[in-house]
């Protein structure tokens, strides 16, 4: 059974972010009047900057937290229907592969349920698991959305992970005896060097145009 990471592996997680600041753009102008906000955030974010983006583009326009909150800002980004589209080769991997796949995602629920829903996922994909409905503690590297993959499968069964970060995403599957696959997009917000052995994915592709069972 291939299990799927969702972000920065079926579709860049970039493109929820510049989704997310044209709505927050259009947020600020409609609250503030002031003009500028998503551009700003995404220029920040394209120089690298990932930790405080709302702050600094919002100093950069003189706003501050009296004129609109950071915890709004925020809040906004999560909630906002993104517009987004899988990667072309994602697209074509799950058209042409037969399979129940599966699907383990951290963040929010209501915010990756939204890019669930976006992509189209449920058309594809009959397992879904935003770790993030079950509260806190339950994101990777926990096993549980894991196990649950593992009985879906039944005990026979080949499992085989494929995602992004290998600073959270490989080290439990792999543990547990699944085959783990990195994938590393041009594009990719995470660091996609392993900081360890356990945490290295078993193979390494740069598309799923490369992979084949």
């Amino acid at each position: 059974m291939i299990v799927f990471d969702l972000d920065d592996t079926l579709y860049l997680e970039r493109d929820f972010a510049f989704s997310a600041y044209t709505h927050l753009d259009e947020l600020v102008q409609r609250e503030t009047g002031v003009e500028g906000f998503g551009p700003r955030c995404r220029a920040l974010f394209e120089a690298g900057e990932r930790r405080t983006i709302f702050d600094l583009a919002r100093d950069a326009l003189g706003l501050s937290e009296a004129d609109i909150a950071i915890q709004t800002l925020i809040d906004a980004y999560r909630s906002h229907p993104p517009d987004v589209s899988l990667c072309p080769d994602a697209a074509a991997f799950l058209q042409r592969t037969p399979q129940p796949f599966g699907l383990i995602t951290d963040g929010p629920a209501h915010m990756q349920r939204n890019k669930i829903a976006a992509l189209d996922l449920p058309r594809w994909i009959e397992h879904l698991r935003p770790t993030g409905a079950w509260g806190e503690g339950y994101g990777k590297p926990h096993p549980r959305a894991f196990i649950e993959m593992e009985q879906i499968a039944g005990p026979a069964a080949h499992m085989i992970y494929i995602a992004d970060n290998p600073a959270k995403d490989f080290i439990t599957p792999k543990a547990r005896g699944w085959t783990t696959v990195q994938i590393t997009r041009a594009g990719g917000v995470h660091d996609p060097v392993p900081k360890t052995k356990a945490h290295a994915a078993d193979v390494v592709i740069q598309s799923l145009h490369d992979f084949s069972l």
